[in-house]
């Protein structure tokens, strides 16, 4: 009787055959530094992409996918970026399989071009317009504290109030990469929240709905306003102004509780020739 053998496979053969492993093991590699809507996106574009997946992938097979897909050039940089990262961990010591960086396929591929738009953000007026136009106390201080602190929405909504400092006017928060930060609030900010907090007395998290809820809530509002009014809208806002009143970038950076200056550049772009000439005006009159 001949013995049948049956022949180990490495991990890196598993992988060859099987993408949805592979893509499992990079989102592990990432659930320490990212919030769950990041390992969402990452998920979801990757799943989508998984024949372009595994070891034997060269450059242009990627560019050959990225160039099939139907979406415009946003999406297709969307594809792009999570597969640049999910290779960019492969090929490196992080990943644990000994790959050359230098074959690395994504090296090969050109990311698609996007257009170079200006995001909106809001003026002091209009912020003045959104925060009469809110329904409660409750949702007037959400949107004062959006704009004067730049919080993202999982930050903003989780905040607890014994990490409120009143003296100083700010507030401590968990930030991208579960990294502790702080942020600022202005006086019409703190008064809203101190309305609110005499209206409601809460057992946890200072607001009485989640992320959801503040979503849904500033959709509403921008339905009657014709505003767009929603947390990156807010933050760019936040960066703005500080802009406009001449803050200088390194300060909104760490303010903003951004990680790199080309962020904040990309936050203030709505920022205009005219604004910077008031504040040249200023200094040389």
């Amino acid at each position: 009787m001949v013995e049948q053998r049956t022949e180990k496979r490495s991990p890196a053969t598993e992988l060859v055959s099987n993408p949805q492993l592979l893509v499992s093991n990079f989102l592990k590699s990432r659930r320490q530094g990212l919030s769950s809507r990041s390992i969402e996106f990452y998920e979801c574009y990757l799943n989508r992409a998984s024949h372009v997946i595994g070891f034997h992938i060269k450059g242009q097979h990627i560019a050959e996918f990225l160039d099939s897909l139907s979406c415009n050039n946003g999406g297709k940089h969307a594809y792009y970026r999570t597969l640049r990262a999910l290779y960019n961990w492969l090929y490196s010591p992080k990943s644990g399989y000994d790959l050359n960086p230098q074959a690395n396929p994504i090296l090969a591929v050109e990311a698609p071009k996007l257009e170079k738009r200006i995001l909106p953000s809001l003026t002091l007026e209009q912020l003045d317009y959104l925060i009469g136009q809110a329904d409660t106390i409750r949702d007037k201080a959400i949107i004062s504290l959006f704009a004067d602190s730049g919080l993202r929405l999982s930050e903003l909504a989780n905040i607890n109030p014994h990490n409120i400092d009143w003296q100083h006017r700010l507030i401590k928060v968990w930030c991208k990469g579960s990294k502790e930060g702080l942020a600022p609030f202005g006086h019409r900010t703190e008064k809203l929240l101190k309305e609110w907090l005499s209206q409601y007395s809460p057992d946890g998290r200072l607001w009485d709905i989640n992320n959801w809820g503040i979503s849904i809530m500033l959709r509403r509002l921008s339905a009657k306003t014709g505003l767009p009014c929603n947390p990156h809208t807010f933050r760019r806002t936040f960066a703005s102004i500080l802009a406009k009143r001449g803050v200088d970038s390194l300060h909104i950076m760490r303010l903003g509780r951004w990680q790199s200056l080309s962020m904040v550049d990309r936050y203030t772009k709505s920022v205009q020739f005219e604004d910077s000439l008031k504040l040249y005006s200023g200094i040389v009159d």
